[in-house]
């Protein structure tokens, strides 16, 4: 049973899901499952993946039910997210800690929790951390992203989203050969030619960049209790949000975890998403991964 609710906080109000009961009947923590952009329908398929425990999804401030903010601003940063996920937390658990499943940009709000509100959260698996400030070549990492956004601003969002495919797909550094591409063609990857004038996704606008360039305390995460543990997808190879897991677990000291299928790959196919994962094996591997703890 899926319960939807809001909670109420100064400048937005969030609205969340909660799959199962709440306090838990067996006394383990409540599984939240976040990302940024993603929103809660994201997790849909991965949420199926766990009947017997209760899964807490959301949509972050600025995003989706959450959209209405009273301050008037648009943005997500990580200390925002995180802000709003111990209020959360602290509302449906006062009394003990939850596990936390973040993706992408949810990865990183995950690792700024954990930096911020240390005793919120037993387990966080950080799923492919965008986070370009950790890696050797941070500055062309920013240059390609910032290309995205050159892209999207300049011809819409067929252009943009092709321009950040090819960035995210890139093996290894980006090098002087990825600059001198030509640009990608949108139809290549099923995107529109139009212009349809609009500049306001989220994954797209210059506001992402305030998630990929967030840099979270890892002194902070390292001396934390929460058990901390980075995940990549096999299929990710050496794309950039490979790299930037690879490189934070080790600043953590940790190795990485494999993970089934790709960025993406909690997600299962349909008309909106030709790229399907495998959840019910991601699933296998999260919970392996949650039980360890």
């Amino acid at each position: 049973m899926t319960e939807t609710h809001t909670l109420e906080l100064p400048d937005v109000d969030l609205v969340y899901d909660v799959h199962g009961p709440v306090p838990t009947t067996d006394g383990r923590p409540l599984l939240f499952m976040i990302g940024q952009p993603m929103q809660a329908d994201g997790f849909a398929d991965l949420a199926a993946q766990f009947p017997d425990r209760t899964v807490v999804t959301y949509d972050p401030r600025g995003l989706g039910r959450s959209s209405v903010r009273r301050d008037g601003r648009d943005d997500q940063t990580p200390q925002d997210q995180a802000d709003d996920l111990h209020a959360l937390a602290r509302y449906l658990s006062p009394d003990a800690k939850v596990d936390v499943f973040g993706s992408s940009g949810g990865a990183v709000a995950g690792l700024t929790w954990v930096s911020l509100y240390a005793d919120d959260v037993a387990t966080l698996v950080a799923h492919e951390p965008p986070a370009t400030w950790v890696l050797p070549d941070a500055e062309a990492a920013d240059r390609a992203f910032r290309g995205v956004r050159s892209a999207y601003q300049d011809k819409g969002f067929g252009a943009g989203m092709a321009t950040f495919i090819g960035v995210t797909m890139w093996q290894g550094e980006f090098t002087d050969d990825f600059f001198a591409r030509p640009a990608p063609d949108p139809a290549k990857f099923g995107m529109p030619s139009e212009d349809d004038g609009s500049r306001d996704d989220p994954l797209l606008s210059e506001r992402s960049l305030t998630v990929t360039r967030y840099e979270f305390d890892l002194d902070a995460i390292a001396s934390a209790p929460t058990r901390v543990v980075l995940g990549v997808g096999e299929e990710t190879g050496d794309a950039i949000t490979s790299r930037t897991a690879r490189a934070v677990a080790e600043r953590l000291g940790d190795d990485v975890v494999m993970f089934p299928s790709h960025h993406g790959g909690f997600v299962g196919g349909g008309p909106e998403n030709p790229y399907a994962g495998k959840p019910e094996e991601f699933g296998v591997v999260l919970r392996r991964v949650l039980d360890e703890g």
